[in-house]
């Protein structure tokens, strides 16, 4: 592991593919063991995890983007934010007046911001993300947490996203993550130092989050509407480059609203190069549950805005003028492909062009890559540097999951870009 370098990078996303720099994680904390089949549910989780297994899988994750760039962790950045005591108040005042669980008279959520103040800055930051105990808990009740633990917060695309040279605060549909995205507006605000976005200071009932929205180009976005991001939240960043921009495009895909795995558009299309994707063919075919979802092209053109119907996603691209081939994830059998789906199996991150992480337990989507030309590279050959991804000028690095992938997502899933060539 590199030694933790404390100072900001800049902040620059122009596509999905160009050559990663730095990039923010969460590594799972004690969160992850302080949900119960009773909270699970609520916490937008299918099952619990088991931890030891989830740190291997996720040691192995992190330890290939060690290798590659620059990666700062959101325990890491807050314990630093917290020194500052103005800010520390501001923080844990917001915390704890939007944990939607607590319900409390304001002196008692000023008597807990009170408390939490006084904690050193180290201590805070895991508190802010893992929960602080009720010392008078009675061990029955449901009443344990003063302050709910973050239960998806090692998903750190979801909450924020940058956008070009900005970063957009998303407006999370499902209040249990709400104070993530306060957590990313202080990070962004104040470690990074950028201007940040938000569909909800628009209109609050506007929605977007990070799974659902890929930067293709400069003036291209890919965007899924479905039960997370909504047509009021596709509306705002439409608006907003057409105000900036003389021509932008949104693709925009429509998704089921079920099952959970069709929760964003990473989860059945990503970019895996300048000329390659990575499909969940139904989505492509407009079959099963595609068989009425539409795909639309908007274009903003010097303030006027058109919407067009297109066959798919692809060919939305094509049409722009891009030589995009789709891979089919699950190979071709329609049965495995719904159960690589199922677990992340579409849902790939670049580090570059045509170097991408996945997960390893997915072999039909494995082997589709390997018959495309990419070299299939073990995480833990990189991590200890058996193989060098600089040898490959396509690879797919393949890290171990079994625990991860119940959690409802994949390695785009688990990685904020913060600065890309």
């Amino acid at each position: 592991m590199k030694d933790y370098d404390p100072s900001p990078c800049k902040v620059s996303v122009a596509s999905e593919t160009g050559r990663l720099r730095a990039v923010l994680l969460r590594r799972p904390g004690e969160e992850i063991e302080r949900m119960t089949p009773l909270n699970a549910q609520h916490a937008l989780y299918s099952d619990i995890l088991n931890k030891p297994d989830v740190d291997e899988e996720y040691s192995n994750f992190c330890g290939v983007l060690e290798k590659w760039t620059k990666v700062y962790y959101v325990r890491d950045v807050l314990k630093q934010l917290l020194a500052d005591p103005a800010l520390r108040r501001e923080l844990v005042s917001v915390s704890v007046r939007h944990d939607r669980n607590l319900h409390a008279t304001d002196g008692d959520v000023q008597s807990l911001t009170d408390l939490l103040c006084d904690l050193p800055p180290a201590t805070l930051a895991e508190v802010l993300i893992e929960g602080f105990e009720n010392p008078e808990w009675d061990g029955q009740s449901d009443d344990r947490y003063l302050l709910h633990p973050l239960y998806n917060l090692l998903f750190t695309r979801d909450a924020s996203s940058t956008l070009y040279d900005r970063v957009l605060i998303n407006s999370m549909r499902f209040e249990v993550r709400e104070r993530e995205a306060y957590l990313y507006e202080s990070i962004f605000r104040h470690f990074f130092g950028v201007d940040t976005l938000c569909a909800e200071r628009w209109d609050s009932e506007a929605r977007t989050e990070g799974g659902d929205v890929q930067i293709a180009s400069s003036d291209l976005l890919c965007i899924g509407q479905g039960i997370r991001t909504n047509a009021k939240g596709i509306q705002y960043l439409a608006e907003t480059f057409a105000r900036e921009r003389e021509t932008f495009h949104i693709l925009v895909q429509e998704l089921p609203h079920e099952p959970e795995s069709f929760i964003h558009l990473d989860m059945v299309f990503t970019f895996l190069g300048r000329h390659e994707c990575m499909c969940f063919e139904p989505m492509l075919k407009k079959q099963g549950l595609f068989s009425n979802k539409d795909t639309w092209l908007i274009t903003m053109d010097h303030g006027r805005m058109t919407h067009k119907r297109v066959e798919n996603i692809v060919k939305g691209l094509n049409s722009l003028g891009w030589d995009m081939t789709p891979i089919i994830s699950g190979g071709r059998d329609p049965w495995v492909q719904l159960r690589e789906q199922w677990h992340s199996g579409v849902n790939f991150f670049a580090l570059d062009d045509c170097r991408v992480m996945g997960y390893r337990r997915n072999t039909h989507t494995i082997d589709a890559l390997d018959r495309a030309g990419y070299a299939v590279l073990k995480a833990e050959d990189i991590i200890n540097d058996r193989v060098q991804m600089a040898d490959y000028k396509k690879f797919v690095a393949a890290f171990p999951g079994s625990e991860l992938p119940r959690a409802g997502g994949g390695a785009r899933c688990m990685t904020m870009p913060v600065w890309r060539d």
